[in-house]
Order: structure tokens, then sequence, then C-alpha cells
């Protein structure tokens, strides 16, 4: 098919997943005629393999936590979790790992679907090879959106596609618990998923690189906690440990460590990272480098390409499904208004068109017991990027909802004061429950309210909430 056969449209989005769903959504709602490639299916890593699955593995898990921290229930909740159930549960959320519904909503709103693997063939141009090996081509007027998200990151260890190691894509959708589960890694995939599935009716190893700890990029107290917790669930938790090299004999996986512990296990799941699906869209073909993340300015437009967006994970600013919704508003927003000419975008920080919160107010939630959320800089980022401020600390146990919502409550707040402005760069809650309170924060953080005026906000009692006054305070006396 020559391009003079392609099919035109306004905008051409690579990738139907949260990211690019948004991104067509806006593009829609502004009246640009849309098309939308997907090569899996429709709905995302998100939907099937990522939040969804692995928040819904973890619910029972939270809630028997809780239920065991309360008198006339901690009893009743020592049986062990069904595990049958909670898989059950986890399937009906992922839809059975069909996407008919998601089909339905692309339609809905009036984009094209075209199933296949898209790839960019030069400037506004995408080929799409479907999946019965016929081919289109299709043009876009405006702009083409990369949505194309991230794969996990496997290290290089000789051998290890012959152990069929499970990435956070077999941690979420498996149909059984393994006996014994080795978990590599640190960060939120690896701690959550060691959370449940030890909980589930594993036995759980996990193996932490280097002496930082888990959760390296929040607040060191987040890591503390957590490890803390896990630990307490039976988690046989090694840091400072790094696999040197993982075999499966016998259909058993043995991994040897840099210290020469011999680990035997029935699965084993690396949690090492990300990287970016864009190995096979043509990125050679408009003058940039397969396999690498793509660098944007604010509006998620590609540097050096006054048609090209890149928008999510691709971009490598914030690698969260929420985050990437958020810059998808703000990139259909940018398309549409470059479409209609107008003159200057809303560019500056927290305009219509700039993606400003991923670099001052990202929030994350993990959902571990305890769980650990947060939003804006940690003090550390604070401090490095040159901010004047200073950190305000609490201990959660000791606000009267927090004794309420479970005895021997044990969690921690942080408030990233800048003392120059008196506004709040960031925070971090650690402790059961405070995952719905990160958006008080988030509000607090992206509005740049002066702390004279969160005086006036008053917290309900006795709710967690009140931690806030207490963060007051202890600023205001110290």
């Amino acid at each position: 098919m020559t391009q003079s056969d392609s099919i035109a449209y306004d905008v051409v989005v690579i990738g139907a997943g949260p990211v690019g769903e948004n991104v067509a959504d806006r593009t829609r709602a502004a009246g640009l005629s849309t098309a939308i490639v997907e090569s899996e299916l429709v709905g995302g890593e998100c939907s099937y393999w990522a939040c969804m699955p692995s928040k819904a593995l973890l619910r029972p898990v939270l809630a028997r936590a809780d239920a065991r921290r309360l008198p006339g229930l901690a009893d009743s909740a020592q049986a062990p979790l069904d595990t049958a159930a909670v898989l059950a549960r986890r399937d009906g959320f992922t839809s059975h790992w069909k996407d008919d519904g998601q089909v339905q909503w692309v339609e809905g709103i009036g984009a094209d679907l075209y199933r296949g693997l898209g790839r960019l063939a030069g400037p506004r141009t995408v080929e799409v090879a479907a999946p019965d090996g016929t081919r289109r081509v299709l043009t876009a007027r405006h702009a083409v959106a990369v949505c194309t998200g991230s794969a996990a990151a496997l290290p290089d260890l000789p051998g290890l596609a012959d152990v069929r190691p499970w990435t956070s894509r077999e941690a979420t959708s498996a149909e059984s618990a393994p006996g014994r589960l080795i978990v590599v890694g640190g960060g939120v995939v690896a701690v959550e998923m060691a959370t449940a599935w030890q909980a589930l009716g594993s036995r759980v190893t996990l193996l932490v690189r280097g002496e930082g700890g888990l959760l390296a990029r929040m607040e060191p107290f987040a890591g503390e906690l957590v490890a803390e917790g896990l630990t307490e669930a039976g988690v046989d938790l090694r840091t400072g440990t790094s696999v040197r090299s993982v075999t499966r004999e016998d259909g058993t996986v043995v991994a040897v460590t840099d210290t020469g512990d011999r680990i035997e296990a029935d699965e084993i799941l690396f949690a090492t990272g990300r990287v970016p699906r864009t190995g096979d869209i043509g990125l050679e073909t408009v003058g940039l480098e397969p396999g690498s993340w793509l660098s944007v300015d604010d509006s998620l437009r590609v540097d050096g390409q006054d048609w090209l967006y890149a928008v999510g994970d691709v971009n490598h600013r914030a690698l969260l499904t929420h985050q990437g919704k958020y810059q998808a508003r703000v990139a259909g927003a940018a398309i549409a208004a470059r479409a209609s000419g107008v003159p200057i975008l809303e560019s500056d920080p927290w305009g219509a068109h700039a993606a400003t919160a991923d670099h001052a107010a990202v929030p994350q939630v993990v959902f571990t017991d305890p769980e650990a959320a947060s939003v804006g800089l940690s003090l550390a980022e604070a401090e490095q990027a040159g901010h004047r401020v200073r950190a305000v600390d609490v201990d959660l146990g000791t606000v009267a909802g927090a004794s309420l919502y479970g005895d021997d409550y044990k969690g921690r707040a942080r408030m990233v004061v800048d003392l120059e402005d008196e506004i709040i760069r960031g925070v971090t809650f650690v402790g059961p429950g405070v995952g719905e309170m990160i958006h008080s924060a988030t509000v607090a953080v992206v509005g740049q309210m002066p702390l004279s005026r969160l005086w006036h906000a008053v917290p309900s009692y006795p709710t967690i909430s009140e931690v806030w006054l207490r963060l007051l305070e202890a600023y205001r006396d110290n």
C-alpha cells in the first residue's frame, strides 16, 4: 500500500492502554478524528497485568491485616485466606483477560480501533501490521502519539530464559500460589508482590541489592516500616544481596547469591526495573533511536519533532498509570490547541498545556502492610533542587483516629516545608489505611497552599486526617 492509499486521520495513537485511551478521548472530545492502534489487549498493562490485578490480590490481604488489629475480629481473622476465591475475584477485575468492554468504550467515543503492531513509517505516518498479515497505512494531519508503555527489565544472567522467570505479568496473573517464591528487587512491584503471595500461601524470600533498603525513591522511613511489616508477615528479607546465577533443576529454581547462598524455590520473580516499549515501533524512520526513552517537553511533544508526542511510561517522567493519564489529558489538550491554530499554549507551570505535576507533585501509593503514600518531593529531593526546607515528622500512632483504626497502630507522617514561601513541597504517610489520605496532600502541594491558610482546613475528628493538625502544630512549635 502506498501513502496515497493510506487512511487519513487528524490524530493517530499507538497503544490503547489507559494512556492511549485518554489521549484519544481528549482529541475526540475536541472534534479531531482519531485512530488508535493496539497489538495486545485494549486497556493495556494496567487493566490486565498491573494495577487492577495486583490491587485485587492485595485488597483481601490488607483487609485481613486491619481485622487482626481489632478486638472482636482478631481471632476470626487468623484463618488463612481462601486463595482460590482471591484469584477468582482477581480474574473478574481483569475481565478474564478479555477486552470486549474496553473495545466498546473506544467505539463509544468515536475513535477507530486498529488491531496489530503499529510502527512509524516516516513523519506523520503509521503502518499497522494486522494479525492476519494485512497491512494498513495511517497518516496523521496533526499528531501521532506514542503510548506504548514499558516492559519489565530482566538482568543479564546466563541461561535466564531457560529458567522461565516471572515478571510483573506472571506475578499478577498466576493461576495458583507457588509453594516457594523468590522475589528479586526492592521497589514497588517487589514489595507488593511479596506482600500478596506471602499472604496467599507462598514462602517468600525477598532479595534486595545494595544496602539502601526498600522503596529507595521515598523517604527512608517508608522503606524501613514496610520492611518491618514484611518481616513480621514471614517474608525472608535479605538486603545487600545480588543474584549471581539462576537455574531451574527438575522444576526447582536455584538462585545463587553473590555471598554464595543457594536458595531454592518454585518460581522466581524479577522486579528490577522497566524498559520502554520502543524497540520495534519504527523510531529509526524519524531519526530516533529504537529502544530508547523518548524525551519530551511539558506538552509531551518529543524533542525536535513538531508532530510526535510520547505520553506515559515511554517518556520516563513518572512511570505510574495515573500520571500517564494526567499526561494524556495535557497532551490531548495541547494537540487540540495546536490543531485549532492557538498561537501560544498555556505552557507556564500549572497551565492547561504543561504537565507540571510530573516535576512537583507526583502522588504514589504502595499497597503493602503498612501502606506507604507520598506526593511531591522528599526531603533529600527538595534539598537537591535548591529549596530551603525543613522536614516535620509526626508519629501517626499518636493521632486519635489512628488509634481507633487499629490497636497498636504504627506509622509516621512527614511534611516537607519550603521555608521561603511556607508552602508544602512534599508529604509522606506510612501506616495502615493511609493510601486514601494522599489526595489531600496532593491538593495542598499542587495548590501551593500557604500554611497560614491550612490552619483553616479543619480535619474531622476522630479521623487519621487529624495528622494535618499535628503536622502544623509541630512546625509552629519548632
